[in-house]
């Protein structure tokens, strides 16, 4: 429990509304995305940077624990308070007033509590998006401390390739503001800082406000949904379409059967694009795009797609066991509903984890091999950015009668998969979903000492004080 006296000194600071206590008021900021929950002290929801500069400070010099939280989407404990009750949660939903595009250097420098879905929403009329696709909607700030990357990646990168710039609030005694690039593309003064905020879930400073490069909207969009001949044969497909598409192709998606059936039982919106409704045991989901209206001299997209497809298909390799074209919409709508689809069969155990792009399938055999014999329930239902050596390896645990999971044996499989990802395939545990509570474990396992203690030098000279979910040192 905190003294009273912070309490009061904390909502002199904020302002009407700026700090919440009750248990009901702070519900929504203790729990995640997914099964993670807490006991916040309070959540302070400051609306300017200078009134976040003022909450780290005053945290700091009393050692008061904060945790930064933005959209509050994540799946990895990274964002919600623990049990304690002595963390407050620091909000970034209320700084929402720069918004400033840069038609001619094509950023934006916008702050911290803008979501997605309203960046890229203002951004469709100039032609222009941020190219991050994502199944939730974060908001900037939390993109930029998680190193969020999408199914895009592929084509666009994630989010520390089209971070430009950062204002952050370091977590010392004075919460102190640095502002770190200025919308430059090419800067090779001194150490590149903002590097240092980028994916470390907070633990070094409290992002507040983001400069972004853009890129142009998609004008021309084609997808194909690919069967592989077998497992072996998807790097066969990747290289092959790479080499005859180059740039155009944008998105290189896995789906398991196992993952798309449970989908398409519980979205029952979607319509099975299967011939005779037989989900095939893995697909492919290829995108390419241009960024211009097609030219009257030019070949439509959807044919430059199906030409490259029957081209593959004669492929010395025979990797194609069969393919076929659809509206894009359709077809993404079902990858976007994987999760939903997947979270509905059971208790899930979310790991997103990354590989050489030739070692994904590989892992799934294994795997597939292991789990079959140590954990017979469980039911893989994994998909992901294969084409950039990212899976979203989903195991679906029963139920208990009552609802409940075996605690123990969860962590037991998690352990199980991550150790063999990591010591026998080269693995990150951690692709694409940033560190927090639930991967400290194995950030504390695998990371080496000295890499800890230079963290944790880094920690003392950024952020004394306890910020964040995740101890870095």
């Amino acid at each position: 429990m905190l003294a009273n006296e912070h309490i009061d000194n904390l909502s002199a600071l904020l302002g009407a509304g700026g700090l919440l206590t009750g248990r009901t008021d702070m519900a929504g900021y203790e729990k995640g995305a997914r099964y993670d929950s807490g006991r916040a002290a309070f959540v302070a929801r400051p609306a300017t940077a200078e009134a976040v500069s003022a909450v780290v400070a005053y945290c700091a010099r009393h050692a008061i624990a904060l945790v930064p939280q933005s959209g509050n989407t994540g799946l990895v404990a990274g964002s919600t308070p623990d049990d304690s009750g002595t963390e407050g949660v620091l909000s970034l939903e209320r700084l929402r007033s720069t918004f400033d595009l840069d038609l001619d250097n094509r950023t934006l420098r916008v702050d911290a509590g803008f979501r997605l879905s309203e960046i890229n929403a203002r951004l469709e009329p100039h032609g222009l998006f941020f190219p991050i696709d994502l199944g939730a909607d974060p908001m900037a700030g939390g993109m930029v401390a998680t190193n969020t990357g999408g199914a895009r990646f592929l084509r666009f990168g994630d989010v520390r390739r089209n971070t430009l710039g950062l204002k952050v609030v370091l977590g010392d005694e004075t919460g102190t503001t640095v502002e770190l690039g200025a919308g430059l593309r090419k800067d090779n003064t001194g150490v590149d800082w903002k590097q240092l905020f980028i994916g470390t879930a907070g633990a070094f400073g409290v992002i507040t406000e983001c400069t972004f490069n853009l890129e142009r909207l998609p004008q021309q969009t084609a997808t194909a949904y690919l069967v592989p001949r077998s497992p072996e044969h998807v790097s066969v497909l990747l290289n092959a379409m790479e080499e005859q598409l180059g740039t155009y192709l944008s998105a290189f998606e896995g789906m398991s059967g196992a993952a798309i059936k449970r989908t398409l039982a519980h979205v029952t919106a979607l319509r099975n694009p299967f011939p005779g409704g037989a989900v095939p045991d893995y697909v492919i989901l290829a995108e390419v795009s241009r960024s211009w209206p097609r030219r009257a001299s030019e070949q439509p997209l959807e044919a430059a797609l199906e030409e490259v497809l029957a081209e593959v298909w004669n492929h010395s390799d025979e990797p194609l066991d069969d393919a076929f074209m659809g509206p894009p919409q359709e077809m993404w709508a079902l990858r976007h509903a994987l999760s939903e689809g997947v979270k509905s069969a059971g208790y899930v155990v979310g790991l997103d984890l990354s590989f050489r792009r030739g070692g994904v399938m590989p892992f799934r055999a294994r795997m597939r091999e292991i789990l079959a014999s140590e954990f017979p329930d469980v039911e893989i239902c994994d998909f992901g950015h294969v084409g950039d050596g990212g899976v979203h390896f989903n195991l679906v645990v029963p139920r208990e009668a009552d609802g409940s999971v075996n605690a123990a044996r969860v962590d037991a499989l998690r352990d199980r998969v991550i150790s063999i990802s990591v010591e026998a395939h080269g693995a990150s545990f951690s692709a694409e979903h940033g560190l927090g509570r639930r991967n400290q474990h194995f950030y504390d396992r695998y990371t080496p000492p000295k890499l800890k203690s230079m963290a944790a030098q880094l920690k003392q000279a950024t952020a004394p004080g306890p910020l964040g979910s995740t101890r870095l040192g």
